[in-house]
């Protein structure tokens, strides 16, 4: 695959405070890249270096191969801010219009809009609408100039479940018609539901990119299993049973704790004892898990 994002040993500082002290991470054309971080982690200051809104101080930033502030990188990335804000009296078909007129090759409006949900909403003005209206409509300026790469910056806050999903849907179409996306979330399902690869970021640096599953697998004991047995068990039957890192019981209910097929390994081993696992339950760590484990460190 071809790096489109390239982010070596970023660094950017505010006065005394560093906001950005060591990023390095790549994306990969056609993926969906995501970025996820506390809030004051320098997702930000990373994302807008890569937009070309800031300079940064050391490494380096490229986009399609090229500095962001290269003018016909503009021409090829489509952006959409964490906050923005229209003039409240502009129409919707108006905003779009402004926006095409940027690019040199861009989208026709009306299809894009229907696509978002905003079909019909043409004439109304930008304080007429609702803050879900204004999050799809700022999708949708960020797309309007047919971009090559995307950047969607906390694109589904302040939407509704059904909008968040239907906009899960309308990236992944994008990403499908051949846009690489590059995605800042602080939505745990959102990233593992649409991502790729995610890079991790922790006080400024960064602290793991993997895919989301890969980043889950770090998770020490990721999986859980707890079950009542059906018969006498000594405390230590499962201690070397593959995958398992910690077991416990109390008030008779064992709780095992590790990685990889673990329910299947313990039920094996049980089985061989002539002992059946009632009250069974399986617990998956997720991405959130991981994301706590990784970022967690004093």
């Amino acid at each position: 695959m071809t790096a489109v994002i390239e982010v070596r040993q970023l660094q950017k500082r505010y006065g005394d405070h560093e906001a950005v002290r060591d990023v390095s991470f790549t994306v990969e054309r056609g993926e969906i890249f995501g970025i996820i971080g506390r809030n004051g982690a320098g997702k930000t200051t990373t994302v807008e270096c890569i937009e070309g809104l800031r300079r940064p101080d050391a490494g380096s930033v490229t986009v399609l191969g090229r500095d962001p502030r290269d003018p016909d990188v503009r021409q090829r990335l489509g952006v959409q801010l964490q906050e923005s804000q229209l003039p409240d009296r502009i129409r919707v078909d108006e905003a779009m219009g402004l926006f095409a007129s940027f690019y040199e090759r861009p989208a026709a409006p009306g299809p894009l809009l229907e696509r978002l949900g905003l079909a019909g909403h043409g004439g109304r003005t930008y304080k007429k609408l609702s803050g879900g209206q204004k999050q799809r409509l700022s999708i949708a300026l960020s797309l309007v100039g047919s971009p090559e790469v995307a950047v969607l910056d906390e694109l589904t806050t302040g939407l509704d479940p059904q909008a968040r999903h239907d906009t899960w849907r309308l990236i992944a179409d994008v990403r499908d018609s051949g846009v690489t996306v590059l995605l800042v979330t602080h939505f745990m399902d959102e990233a593992e539901r649409l991502c790729d690869r995610i890079a991790v970021i922790d006080r400024g640096r960064t602290v793991a990119v993997d895919t989301p599953q890969g980043l889950i697998r770090r998770v020490p004991g990721g999986v859980t299993v707890t079950f009542r047995p059906s018969g006498p068990l000594d405390a230590q039957a499962l201690a070397g049973v593959p995958g398992v890192t910690a077991t416990s019981v109390e008030d008779g209910m064992w709780t095992v704790q590790g990685r990889g097929n673990l329910a299947h390994e313990v039920s094996t081993a049980l089985a061989a004892l002539h002992v059946v696992p009632l009250a069974l339950n399986i617990v998956q760590a997720d991405l959130e898990s991981a994301f706590v484990e990784l970022t967690c460190a004093p």
